[in-house]
């Protein structure tokens, strides 16, 4: 009666009303209820508060304190303004721009704790020897490479013996018949040894003779070079490869963003990070070509330090300057991990220290002095050992610093304690205990084995533990991060390595968002999805809390949003 009387109240209205046959009457009821209730939904649309972005129809794992499960969300000026069920976001909040997750499921942005974002940019002109299976295939890969090669050397990167068929370092010989004029220089996969033909080895001044402390220069039985450089020998050849030019940095700087987008990454901690590159990057923060969250830990060279640690924590744009990196020692795949007892495959060695205690000491009181995080490559349980002692006079106790052991790879059980008595963060990347389980036991011996890529017992002690991948060590991809945490596999179907260490679902989503946040002082702003913080999402494919085991391996990313731009979409 009410729509009939606000009906009649309109002349117009009044007056066919009145002389209208009774179907006319009826049509005329309904158009005027229709009229109601249009203005009354264009009254509600006015009242609700506008959006950038409303995500709806998803199941969207929040990761905070008490893992909320929500269906939509509602985003702003890069922010997240409120999560719900469809009905309530929909109900309060209006946006020209509607993404139907269309039941798929929805994270934080996945962070990697530990990679080398710039150098996986700026390493994509050097010659791929990843997932090579044999010496002669890197040879032909090198061969194939330079014939399109415009440089005078030749640098490659990627290729691990420990795949091949023999599992010894190759030498040189067949590198000094190919290329007499040209240096070649090839980097195993971890970064912590050279191959370098006689050329290469000629104009780094490097002989017999030659001795670098925190370095080993292979011989073989006669006492000739091999061409292997182990740690700090590298420096003298790596100092022969020129830099890029500028646009062209950029250029693969650019690429490598787009990389970490596809993968679901919003952030990346990227590891000892030289001035020039540092200066390269901050250049294109400053004027948002790049916008991909970076924590650079600064490389401890002086040039570095004096640069940018000794100005504290900088931020420019989307890259903030956290910490200083240092290493303790080299790698366990190289034999240059250092370890308290002998190599189990090797008698009489033990890896090496790559600096003396007074180099650590003082990047320590560096760190203390600007407030910045002390983050350490840690491999051997020696290695771990040593610097976990180290850290214990500058951090006192317990303390809320952050300094973190970088793979903590191989820890003595009986040193573990120290992660929780002095809150050291523990920053591991689970795909290298999948990628090491093949031949881990026979360099170590099974003893030592309880103490390796330990993650789960690190976790009990540390309250957290940040993922990574060590890329371009690694693949990139942090769905590989959360399967080998899980399963310690790298195969859908295989045979867990030490699954006493895996580490629960939850726990593993953790640390790639919210915890490898806290790992850099960010988790009030990033790796959860609350209202307030940043607007960094992923949409995936597939529930990694309730997939089966085989199909989580085959987990497309739909969106990667930053900040609340969509910067990746299948």
């Amino acid at each position: 009666m009410y729509i009939l009387s606000v009906g009649l109240n309109i002349r117009p209205f009044r007056y066919f009303y009145h002389n209208a046959s009774m179907p006319m009457k009826l049509f005329l009821f309904t158009v005027g209820f229709l009229y109601l209730q249009l203005n009354v939904l264009m009254a509600k649309e006015k009242q609700k508060l506008t959006a950038d972005i409303i995500i709806t129809n998803g199941t969207i794992y929040t990761v905070d304190a008490k893992w909320h499960v929500y269906e939509a969300m509602a985003i702003k000026d890069g922010k997240i303004l409120a999560l719900g069920s469809d009905k309530k976001i929909l109900t309060k909040y209006k946006s020209s721009k509607k993404i139907n997750a269309d039941k798929k499921f929805v994270y934080p942005g996945f962070i990697d704790a530990h990679c080398h974002f710039s150098a996986y940019g700026l390493d994509k002109y050097k010659c791929e020897l990843s997932g090579t299976r044999s010496y002669a295939e890197v040879v032909s890969k090198v061969v194939a490479y330079d014939k399109t090669n415009t440089l005078s050397w030749v640098y490659g990167r990627g290729w691990d013996q420990n795949k091949w068929p023999v599992k010894e370092f190759p030498a040189k010989d067949t590198l000094d018949e190919l290329f007499p004029d040209k240096p070649v220089i090839l980097q195993r996969i971890d970064g912590h040894a050279l191959l370098c033909n006689q050329k290469a080895l000629d104009m780094a001044n490097i002989t017999r003779k030659t001795k670098i402390k925190g370095g080993t220069i292979e011989k073989d039985k006669d006492g000739n070079l091999t061409g292997i450089l182990i740690d700090n020998a590298m420096d003298p050849a790596e100092r022969l490869i020129n830099t890029l030019p500028p646009n062209q940095a950029n250029g693969y700087l650019m690429e490598a963003e787009k990389e970490c987008y596809a993968a679901g990454l919003t952030g990346v901690v990227d590891c000892g990070v030289s001035k020039r590159i540092i200066t390269i990057l901050k250049r294109l923060y400053q004027n948002d070509t790049l916008s991909i969250g970076n924590y650079v830990l600064v490389s401890d060279d002086t040039d570095a330090l004096n640069a940018y640690a000794s100005a504290g924590r900088r931020q420019y744009g989307q890259m903030q300057i956290v910490g200083i990196k240092m290493y303790a020692d080299g790698a366990l795949g190289s034999r240059g991990a250092c370890l308290k007892e002998d190599y189990t495959d090797r008698p009489g060695e033990r890896g090496l220290l790559l600096a003396p205690k007074e180099h650590y000491d003082s990047m320590a009181r560096t760190a203390l002095q600007y407030d910045l995080q002390l983050c350490t490559h840690a491999i051997g349980d020696s290695a771990n050992e040593l610097m976990l002692k180290l850290y214990m006079p500058y951090l006192g106790g317990k303390n809320d610093k952050r300094w973190r052991i970088e793979h903590a790879q191989i820890v003595d059980p009986a040193d573990q304690h120290y992660f929780k008595d002095y809150s050291v963060v523990p920053s591991v990347q689970p795909t290298h205990a999948t990628s090491d389980a093949p031949w881990a036991e026979t360099r170590l011996g099974r003893k030592r084995m309880k103490g390796a890529y330990a993650y789960n017992d690190l976790l009990k002690q540390a309250g957290y533990i940040a993922l990574g991948t060590d890329f371009p060590v690694e693949d990139i991809s942090p769905i590989a991060t959360y399967f080998t945490a899980v399963y310690r596999t790298n195969k859908p179907k295989g045979i867990p390595f030490q699954p006493e260490n895996a580490l629960k679902k939850k726990d593993a989503i953790r640390g790639m968002t919210l915890w490898a946040a806290k790992s850099v002082f960010m988790d009030t702003k990033k790796g959860s999805l609350e209202p307030g913080k940043d607007a960094d999402i992923v949409i995936l494919d597939k529930d990694l809390m309730k997939a089966p085991q085989e199909q989580i391996l085959k987990t497309k990313v739909i969106y990667t949003i930053m900040t609340g731009q969509i910067k990746y979409k299948r």
